[in-house]
């Protein structure tokens, strides 16, 4: 019986015993290729979900994009057509036209068509209508604010001679401002109706800024000068010297 257990004991000793590092090594990779085996069970199905909805995430944003660049370009030849038929003198149906843009195009599409509305009913000498149609684009909040603002001026001007002058003074303050793209307009409008109001001395400086003003129009800048010099205020803009601007040259 000894002889026998020596022999094992024997065989055993000569097993040659297997490193540390190589035995964590293999019990790490084990121990991996469970985790991950148990977490694809458990977590595989929503992993392929949500990558799943990533891709048709991206396709949809990628199709509506294109939608959208294609529906602008419908509605710009719609409105180009609009345009082209109303410069022409054939107005039917123009209206049906422009009701389906502003209802279908993006806000500035809607508010071209609905100033192009307006303008037609003012050529038609409808102007309740028309003034009814710059008013709701300038007052409608999602609209960008250069549209809102031309609906204003158009309102104001078609209404001029039936608003107080206080009102329109107030209505086009934050426009009357030199600086501010709409200054020639509103500050016409403006400086005139102060004249109605009798106060030529705070139309005077207003009219002097426009015509000192390179970026209005020729014909605003025109005007301008006249009321000023009227008004007593030298608002003639002096062109440089024949000697200074040749200094300026060298």
């Amino acid at each position: 019986m000894e002889p026998e257990r020596g022999r094992h004991l024997e065989r055993f000793v000569a097993i040659k015993p297997v490193g540390n590092e190589t035995f964590y090594r293999e019990v790490d990779e084990e121990l991996r290729k469970e985790q991950l085996t148990s977490w694809w069970k458990r977590y595989g199905w929503a992993a392929i979900a949500a990558v799943a909805l990533l891709l048709a995430a991206i396709a949809g944003f990628i199709w509506w994009q294109n939608e959208k660049e294609r529906r602008a370009g419908e509605h710009a030849e719609a409105l180009l057509k609009v345009y082209e038929d109303v410069q022409a003198g054939r107005t039917q149906g123009v209206d049906a036209r422009l009701n389906e843009i502003a209802e279908d195009g993006s806000d500035g599409y809607r508010a071209s068509a609905l100033l192009t509305k307006a303008d037609i009913a003012l050529q038609a000498n409808n102007e309740a209508a028309a003034i009814a149609g710059f008013k709701s684009v300038a007052e409608d909040e999602d609209l960008p604010d250069p549209y809102r603002n031309l609906a204003l001026i158009r309102q104001t001007a078609v209404e001029y001679d039936k608003l107080p002058p206080a009102a329109i003074i107030e209505r086009l303050r934050p426009l009357a401002q030199a600086g501010n793209p709409w200054f020639g307009s509103a500050g016409e409008m403006t400086a005139v109706a102060y004249l109605k109001l009798g106060k030529p001395q705070q139309a005077a400086p207003i009219f002097a800024a426009m015509a000192k003003d390179p970026n209005l129009p020729e014909s605003i800048r025109s005007r301008a000068v006249q009321m000023a010099g009227a008004l007593g205020v030298d608002a003639v803009v002096e062109a440089p010297a024949a000697g200074a601007a040749k200094e300026n040259t060298q």
